[in-house]
């Protein structure tokens, strides 16, 4: 018998699904009659229908057990994305009797999380209150990578150039500035703007996340790049500039969170000084419900609207 596809969808159950795949799992029939509460015979017999109406062996039967062949093997794949979408609509529908509930997993920056997504959040959460929200704080490449490997539902990062984006949905969420905080004393206090080839002639205070990119900036631009300090927080290096230690550059949505005493924030006037953030969702897999929810909501505020910073 070859593959017949609407005699396949007649004669064949989602129990005999979930009973060939717990077969493959178990290794043994016997083991998977036990797992699904059924006769050792019936298994057997619902699984030998089953190939039947395959058209094709997908078990290779030994003394040790079971295991799929290469087309048991493919059949095992689809059944498994198929329950998993199943679940997915069985959540969606009871969503409408019982109200969003779940999990979602969300992955950011802190110079996202401070300014704009925790405010969010915090919203989604008196909106949701049995949503149960899991909040990572991870650098901005291992933000894609988390959403890429199903550790995180959606993840929020500013765009930079070499980040990998395959297997993520992307979508803007808001754009920013990079601006320097210089003191208030600097030579380069009364500029209306400065560029990246300005302050590298200073001592520049950095903070470790954005090492790479002033690199590649000094790099294209042809001048030595060598900073003064490196640090790891944006509090830290706004603080040694307020020491007046030196310069430093950071998101202007961060530096209007700080109060700043005795420096002030110049804009960048480079191009790549404008920060584009975005929401990473998986290409392959669908959201829940909850997941679902959150990310309607993000993407409602205006992509281009500072929200969360302070005046």
């Amino acid at each position: 018998m070859t593959f017949n596809r609407l005699h396949f969808i007649r004669q064949t159950d989602l129990f005999t699904l979930r009973l060939f795949l717990s077969a493959v799992e178990e290794q043994q029939i016997g083991r998977a009659a036990i797992r699904e509460n059924i006769a050792a015979s019936t298994a057997t017999k619902r699984i030998q229908d089953f190939e039947e109406i395959a058209g094709i062996q997908l078990l290779e039967r030994t003394p040790k057990g079971v295991a799929p062949t290469a087309a048991g093997q493919v059949v095992v794949r689809y059944i498994r994305k198929l329950f998993t979408e199943l679940d997915a609509m069985r959540d969606e529908v009871t969503a409408f009797s019982e109200g969003v509930r779940g999990e979602v997993f969300v992955a950011s920056a802190r110079s996202i999380f401070v300014p704009f997504l925790s405010r969010e959040l915090g919203d989604f959460a008196r909106d949701y209150p049995m949503v149960d929200l899991v909040v990572r704080e991870l650098e901005n490449t291992e933000i894609v990578q988390a959403v890429q490997q199903g550790d995180a539902d959606i993840g929020v990062f500013a765009l930079a150039p070499g980040l990998q984006l395959e297997g993520v949905q992307v979508a803007p969420y808001r754009t920013d500035r990079m601006v320097a905080v210089v003191p208030e004393a600097h030579p380069l206090a009364g500029r209306a703007s400065v560029s990246f080839k300005d302050l590298v002639a200073h001592d520049l205070i950095v903070v470790s996340v954005m090492q790479q990119a002033f690199s590649n900036a000094a790099r294209k631009l042809g001048v030595a790049y060598k900073p003064k300090y490196c640090v790891r927080s944006t509090g830290v290096a706004m603080s040694l500039a307020q020491a007046r230690l030196g310069v430093t550059v950071q998101p202007e949505c961060s530096v209007m969170q700080t109060r700043l005493d005795g420096v002030l924030a110049i804009p960048l006037s480079d191009t790549w000084a404008r920060r584009i953030v975005q929401i990473a969702t998986p290409r392959e897999r669908s959201l829940g419900p909850a997941a679902q929810a959150l990310l309607a909501q993000l993407m409602s505020r205006p992509a281009d609207a500072a929200t969360g910073a302070a005046p």
